[in-house]
């Protein structure tokens, strides 16, 4: 009975980690000398920080929103890469009635975290 019991707790103590490891931010999750592409992608990800798939379709995502535009084709809609870049700072430059979040203007996203999810968007 005691190896047994010595066998379960040993189990929940594994079963408590693997769960534990679940929590973990997105941002923390990544390994030392992740891309710049793939810090990109765990910020916009992170519900608690970019939060795009709150309010855009993109590839790799789960749970999307339909309220703003999908983000496909970014490269292509955006040649140059600092008309995106502006955009996600501050929308209301160019739709003073935007609901998108002015994500630099209000320091919603360091200038590093905004231009790793630039990188990332413009791979969309």
């Amino acid at each position: 009975m005691r190896k047994s019991a010595n066998s379960t707790l040993a189990a929940a103590g594994t079963l408590a980690l693997m769960l534990g490891s679940f929590a973990i931010a997105p941002q923390a999750a990544l390994a030392e000398g992740a891309s710049a592409v793939e810090e990109g992608k765990a910020i916009a990800f992170d519900r608690k920080k970019g939060n795009c798939l709150a309010c855009h379709k993109m590839k790799g995502g789960t749970l999307e929103g339909n309220i703003g535009p999908a983000l496909v084709d970014m490269a292509d809609r955006y040649p140059d890469k600092k008309d995106l870049r502006d955009q996600i700072w501050d929308a209301t430059k160019v739709n003073p009635y935007t609901i998108m979040p002015p994500y630099g203007k209000h320091k919603i996203l360091t200038e590093e975290e905004l231009d790793k999810v630039v990188e990332f968007i413009y791979t969309r």
